[in-house]
């Protein structure tokens, strides 16, 4: 294969600290590859480089002669007075930048040089191109082409970006964070498109499905240097291990023979004699090995929560809708929810996926009380003690030091059982490393904000926590400890989150928003959410009537073939099954309770309050029951 890009020897400091040293590595053409590194170790300076944004201090960048490149940065920079297709053509091709001049010369006066414009379009089939590039906008929820970008905000300026780099159709491609404001439906369309594409592909995801299903070589940034994985996402998890396997046994082994050597090197000469150089050499490199650290990222934190009692939240019938400025649409109110109710039980891991703008967030922030509902109410349970996570909540002052932030909320974390963790300690935790625990909060990367925010919301030591896009922007190893944290947690869990392996990991049934106030409550993670979802699509359509053949005509009939129920829905039978006798056994025990005349008041209103409920819930795990059986 051809190489379309060769880096050599490529170095980058900033200020005392080495970001990556002496870095060589080469893609070819066609290749897909993900580059995985944990935050603050230079993933965006190295694109930045790769994009001729930025210069390293040392070493080269090659690329293959006329090579088209496509950039999408972290945080993109437009013109804000351009239109949103203006800023799709911004970087381009011969047929965009085309594309672009009929625009602008559509909104000029007298619209000079038009005829020739249209000659050239005509000659280059530049309209397919256009309606091929409103396509990709409208995939990724962008359908107002003509809207200032002033008007748009941090996430759909992303998503214009995206459109932009996909809309030039680059020979490489180079994508800093492609699945950060797509929600799920939009990074299922562009890992399709991506796969069915023959261009070659350099990225830095989070999203490790999205790492999996996309890329065919891993990179991996790590100790100023960079290791290469010829294979998926989950290919390099395996070999990654072994590599750290065989690092420990070359540090163990050389610190054997540090120990003699070090005696040799502590000892005179004898007289008229000197000691061997070529071992004195050895003796050094030999030093450099035994000294190394592997640091060991997965380490389970179970802290102690707050006492969280047996009621939790209550959603009592809650409605809410907003005014539609959206000029494109006929509708004048965006519905978010209508007459919702949900009771929320003890120990709950619930996650919320939808699409961008169905009410996700706003479900969270009426929950919390930051919005209120139009009508119907959130009933609170007294002992909840809420910890809120999302990336509008991060507030630091930017001059303070990363260990006084943290000590301001506590000098210690409880973990139980008499068990304490210091300040420091418990950043160490979340790869704070004593040396940089003393940096200023300014010198951080987007991601260790992001972390640190992380810490002093678990740090409270919460009962219920609401994350509310948790993964953007933080690197795997962080995203690894934050979910071996969230299945240890003795609490509540709400999480709002397009990440579908982190769904797949935390979350035991899910809230799907499909808009205007349509919520779905699915018994299960996303993935057997998705398998679902494929079954009832391949359902066939209900056959309508038509007149009977006559004789001569009559076809033959056939027997229906039996559906039978696949792995999961087995489960579920048998759960429900479970689930319909103790329904029904607390249902005959507080009927006989209520006609006993034997208990108080307070019990009588429990008692009366969780009855209709009971019954309620009861129907509804029947219904499905009867469903399940006709193909059991």
């Amino acid at each position: 294969m051809v190489s379309y890009l060769q880096v050599q020897n490529l170095t980058r400091r900033v200020g005392d600290r080495t970001l990556f040293q002496g870095l060589s590595f080469s893609i070819a053409e066609r290749q897909k590859v993900g580059l995985i590194a944990q935050n603050g170790t230079g993933k965006s300076t190295l694109l930045n480089i790769l994009a001729g944004n930025d210069t390293a201090d040392e070493g080269n960048v090659i690329y293959h002669n006329d090579l088209r490149i496509g950039y999408l940065e972290q945080a993109p920079h437009y013109p804000m007075d351009m239109t949103v297709l203006e800023a799709c053509f911004w970087h381009g091709n011969e047929t965009t930048n085309l594309i672009r001049e009929y625009e602008h010369c559509m909104n000029t006066p007298g619209n000079p040089g038009l005829q020739d414009i249209l000659d050239r379009m005509d000659h280059q089939k530049a309209w397919d191109y256009e309606n091929r590039s409103k396509t990709i906008l409208s995939k990724l929820s962008i359908t107002e082409f003509h809207k200032p970008l002033c008007q748009l905000s941090g996430g759909q300026l992303k998503r214009v970006a995206l459109a932009n780099v996909l809309i030039m159709e680059p020979d490489f491609l180079i994508l800093d964070e492609p699945t950060n404001h797509l929600d799920i439906q939009m990074i299922e369309w562009l890992e399709g498109y991506l796969n069915r594409s023959n261009i070659t592909l350099l990225m830095v995801t989070h999203d490790r499905y999205f790492l999996d299903n996309i890329c065919s070589v891993i990179l991996e940034l790590d100790d100023e240097t960079v290791y290469t994985y010829k294979g998926n996402y989950s290919y390099y998890l395996e070999k990654r291990q072994e590599r750290i396997d065989v690092a420990r046994s070359e540090i163990t082994r050389a610190n054997n023979l540090y120990r003699t050597e070090l005696d040799w090197m502590r000892r005179q000469p004898q007289a008229r004699g000197h000691k061997a150089r070529y071992r004195e050499e050895a003796f050094y490199e030999l030093e450099k090995v035994a000294k190394k650290r592997i640091e060991e990222q997965q380490v389970r934190l179970e802290m102690k929560s707050a006492y969280i009692g047996s009621k939790i939240f209550e959603a009592e019938y809650v409605s809410k809708k907003f005014p539609l400025k959206d000029a494109a649409s006929s509708a004048t109110e965006k519905v978010i929810l209508k007459d919702f109710y949900y009771n929320f039980s003890r120990y709950e891991k619930m996650g919320i996926v939808g699409g961008n703008g169905t009410g996700k967030s706003t479900f969270v922030k009426m929950l919390l009380g930051e919005v209120k509902p139009d009508s119907g109410r959130f009933v609170i349970g007294e002992t909840v003690k809420f910890g809120y996570y999302s990336q509008d909540g991060m507030q630091f002052d930017e001059q303070m030091k990363v260990i006084d932030a943290v000590r301001r909320i506590a000098e210690f974390v409880d973990l139980g059982g008499g068990r304490h963790l210091s300040a420091m300690q418990f950043l160490q935790h979340f790869m704070f490393t004593p040396l940089q625990q003393q940096n200023y909060i300014y010198k951080l990367s987007g991601g260790e904000k992001r972390r640190l925010h992380l810490c002093t919301v678990l740090m409270q030591n919460p009962n219920f926590l609401v994350l509310d896009e948790p993964t953007n922007d933080l690197d795997i190893i962080t995203l690894q400890i934050l979910e071996q944290y969230l299945q240890d947690f003795h609490g509540c869990v709400i999480v709002v989150s397009h990440d579908r392996y982190f769904m797949d990991k935390v979350v035991d049934h899910l809230l799907v928003f499909n808009g205007e106030g349509d919520i779905k409550d699915f018994p299960g993670n996303y993935s057997q959410y998705r398998e679902w979802e494929k079954l009832e699509e391949r359902k066939p359509e209900p056959v309508q009537k038509t007149l009977q053949p006559s004789a001569s005509v009559k076809a033959k009939p056939r027997e229906e073939q039996k559906r039978k129920l696949t792995f999961k829905e087995k489960q579920e039978f048998a759960q429900l099954e479970q689930d319909i006798e103790r329904l029904e056994a607390e249902k005959a025990d507080i009927e006989a309770s209520l006609s006993s005349g034997s208990i108080s008041v307070e019990q009588i209103t429990e008692m009366s309050k969780r009855l209709p409920r009971l019954t309620a819930e009861l129907d509804e795990k029947s219904m499905r029951w009867l469903e399940l059986s006709e193909w059991a």
